[in-house]
């Protein structure tokens, strides 16, 4: 795609913009052996919300809810935030072509506290980060990326969905939106039928060659 309009890249946070994914695995892995004696709770989860997670996996169960939802805080606290390689250039490339940005995440903003304690900057990144708590159904439903277009005033010819996940990439094309997978969580050959281009990361990956991947 060619285009003099002025884009908007919506990016999912874990897995692709802050290398978490494999931390957050190990810890619902042992939430799913622990409370349900399930050994692929992570696999299932990711991508979704919080209030999803616990409804879906844990309904009525609302002391193991708050349990798990303390521990989670306590994980997240002491979590590293390292960023996806060559992302901070992306961004920055994306900048200074007059792109929109925003995170769109199912974290939500008590997780996004520990984040910005991590990295501040995230703040400044983006014009907005767009939490759970602003969307009324979980991915693999687009409402928080035609969100994200509602409010750049953006159509989906001209917007770039970025995501790890299944469910994510899954509400990335329901969107309409170009999506580009990233394969930071899950195998290029497995992403791959669920989005217009994957990438390894975002090393030598530019606002140029954003503009090449079409639907």
């Amino acid at each position: 795609m060619q285009t003099t309009e002025k884009i908007t890249a919506l990016f999912d946070l874990d897995g692709v913009i802050l290398d978490t994914e494999t931390q957050y695995s190990h810890f619902w892995h042992a939430v799913g052996q622990q409370y349900l004696g399930m050994n692929d709770l992570e696999g299932r989860i990711k991508g979704q919300t919080m209030t999803y997670i616990c409804n879906t996996f844990f309904p009525g169960m609302l002391r193991e809810q708050e349990e798990i939802t303390q521990a989670l805080n306590r994980f997240e606290l002491e979590m590293s935030y390292d960023y996806i390689p060559g992302v901070c250039d992306f961004i920055e490339d994306l900048r200074s072509h007059g792109a929109h940005m925003a995170v769109v995440t199912s974290s939500n903003e008590q997780k996004m506290s520990a984040a910005y304690r991590a990295r501040p900057e995230l703040k400044t990144l983006f014009d907005r980060i767009l939490t759970a708590e602003l969307f009324a159904h979980s991915k693999p439903a687009p409402d928080c990326y035609l969100l994200g277009m509602q409010i750049f005033e953006s159509t989906p010819d001209t917007t770039y969905v970025f995501e790890d996940s299944f469910n994510g990439l899954k509400a990335g094309m329901a969107s309409g939106a170009h999506v580009i997978g990233l394969a930071t969580t899950n195998s290029r050959e497995s992403i791959a039928p669920l989005c217009h281009c994957v990438l390894p990361d975002f090393s030598g990956f530019g606002y140029d060659k954003l503009l090449q991947v079409n639907k």
